[in-house]
């Protein structure tokens, strides 16, 4: 018997939660344009350092579901990151060198 726990905005109050913010971002654009308008550099700075957070995980959380290092990947796995990337280093290349030929 396995238990799943759903997400929380698939829940009532996460689609009530999503309705009341999709009513105030509206009526905040609809009414205060101007004011969102003027304000909207300083807020998408402001954003950075959450998104850094959020986006980031927090650093050395790689018990959480961090990317695994190749000290924690197994043989195989390590194998294939390896040759993926040897593969876009010579994609990298070739293209470089074309685009060098084309302009001289």
């Amino acid at each position: 018997m396995s238990i799943e726990k759903s997400s929380f905005w698939w829940s009532p109050k996460g689609l009530a939660a999503l309705g009341l913010i999709g009513a105030v971002s509206y009526f905040l654009l609809v009414e205060h344009r101007q004011h969102v308008f003027a304000f909207l550099p300083i807020l998408i700075i402001l954003l950075c350092p959450l998104m850094h957070i959020f986006m980031h995980g927090g650093h050395g959380g790689r018990a959480q579901g961090g990317a695994e290092t190749s000290e924690t990947m197994s043989g195989d796995a390590s194998d294939v990151r390896r040759a993926a990337y040897q593969r876009g280093l010579e994609a990298g290349k070739h293209q470089t060198d074309h685009h060098q030929h084309r302009r001289g």
